[in-house]
């Protein structure tokens, strides 16, 4: 797993690799969430982020869209601002498992598999929990090795069934965004000697990854980062819109997500939501 925290960039990607996909929020903030890829325009997304919702809101042909996802209740509205008019729908899909930091086992959140404490070890110069996990991959068993951190309970290392081995390194504390954050190095190695590599920046007060550095120049984080109380009519549907029904509307260009894909969703409405 490459991901220092399953929620927090990614409640944009989410919406990156955040810790909101669990929804363990530390702290509200606003935020924008911004998605470089080299040689394509970048993606914005304006976030606010309450402990009970997350709101996305982004341009389609001129027109602002806004998406409210209530993690814990699966259920998420769309508003089209200029038609005043919005959908409900059910998310199945939206992850509310309990966060990584609240389970110290690697196998919480995953199905079939069951995992035994070896002990204890030093990675790199920090504490571990030593894991055996035991999974089924296609009928059969599996066996794979993980070294959990014993501060945030994330994974720095493991050694899958294949031979593949990844990492995480603390490489130092750098200053993203205007946030003071901590630099983390992944590294997977597979059998065949192919290496891949990136970065992420966990930022300690938000609890959750504030930027990821991908292979290919790959690039996305949250600027613009304010920490306060959101106001509850965010979250709410604006008294005069009208409610339509989902059944004109394609499933298929509206797929329930995780908090983390909030860049996408409005790109992926039905035009006929966005006429």
């Amino acid at each position: 797993m490459s991901t220092l925290k399953k929620t927090g960039l990614l409640i944009a990607g989410s919406v990156f690799s955040f810790s909101a996909n669990a929804f363990e929020i530390a702290q509200e903030f606003s935020a924008e969430a911004v998605q470089s890829i080299p040689g394509r325009p970048s993606m914005n997304v304006k976030m606010f982020i309450s402990k009970k919702a997350v709101r996305t809101e982004s341009t389609m042909n001129g027109n602002t869209l806004v998406e409210i996802v209530y993690p814990k209740d699966k259920r998420r509205i769309l508003l089209n601002q200029q038609r005043k008019i919005y959908i409900e729908q059910k998310a199945q899909n939206i992850n509310v498992a309990k966060s990584q930091k609240m389970s110290s086992s690697p196998c919480s959140g995953i199905m079939n598999a069951t995992c035994k404490k070896i002990g204890k070890e030093k990675i790199n110069g920090r504490a571990a929990i030593k894991w055996e996990m035991t999974a089924q991959i296609n009928g059969s068993n599996v066996k794979s090795l993980h070294w959990l951190d014993k501060k945030y309970h994330m994974p720095l290392r493991v050694q899958l069934h294949d031979g593949t081995i990844s990492t995480m390194t603390l490489s130092g504390k750098e200053k993203i965004n205007g946030r003071n954050t901590e630099k983390w190095n992944f590294s997977a190695i597979r059998p065949n000697g192919q290496k891949i590599e990136s970065q992420q920046w966990y930022d300690p007060k938000l609890k959750m990854v504030i930027r990821e550095a991908l292979p290919g120049g790959y690039v996305r984080e949250l600027k613009n980062i304010k920490v306060a109380k959101q106001n509850k009519k965010l979250f709410k549907v604006p008294s005069g819109y009208k409610k339509e029904s989902t059944s004109g509307i394609s499933k298929q260009r509206m797929p329930a997500r995780n908090v983390n894909q909030g860049m996408n969703t409005q790109r992926n409405m039905n035009q006929n939501w966005v006429r």
